[in-house]
């Protein structure tokens, strides 16, 4: 399961929302969402949770996430399957978690040899999302384009991020292929098999 961006815990109360995701393996979080609600989740469905810092997060210094994992510029393995996440949001205002382009692409390419020996990542975490793949046109909502390089470097299998909010009629409209990676907006919350 993956979230992001808005607080889903009502859904996550009752006995029958909790039986039907009983199968649930991992959760990722992409995002901009209390950690405290983070600590609870993995509470909740003692499970792993994994997470990047969205550009709201400012207070997972002071307060991580009890149990789970900041994964953000590290490459991590579970259940046979290679992730690597990426923090923050395009530059806007100074804030934290907030990067140039040119910073995410120093980034990424301080990653290049641990993500070659790695044999490349299946899955990719970040808040923002690629370039022209969900994202938006003002300077807060622009993806990066050197996620959009990495899909096509690497090709994972998923790329999931947070950070563009919008409701979802039919699941389906989370994802868009690109080549052979899926490219899920994980707003809320997206339960998903591999």
């Amino acid at each position: 399961m993956t979230v992001s961006d808005t607080v889903s815990g009502d859904v996550f109360d009752s006995p029958e929302t909790l039986q039907k995701y009983k199968d649930i393996d991992l959760i990722i979080s992409c995002g901009d969402l209390p950690p405290e609600f983070l600590s609870a989740l993995r509470h909740r469905f003692d499970v792993p949770l994994m997470y990047v810092l969205g550009n709201h997060d400012l207070r997972y210094s002071a307060s991580s996430p009890v149990g789970c994992r900041n994964i953000d510029r590290q490459i991590v393995s579970f259940n046979d399957f290679t992730f690597v996440g990426f923090s923050g949001s395009r530059w806007y205002n100074g804030g934290r978690n907030q990067y140039t382009e040119k910073q995410m692409a120093r980034f990424i390419g301080g990653m290049r040899f641990s993500l070659w020996r790695s044999g490349g990542p299946d899955i990719v975490v970040t808040h923002a999302p690629p370039r022209h793949i969900h994202d938006g046109e003002d300077p807060c909502h622009k993806g990066f384009r050197s996620f959009s390089r990495f899909i096509e470097k690497y090709k994972p299998s998923y790329f999931l991020h947070g950070h563009i909010h919008r409701n979802f009629e039919d699941d389906a409209e989370r994802v868009t292929i690109v080549n052979t990676t899926r490219v899920i907006n994980s707003y809320g919350f997206y339960v998903f098999e591999i």
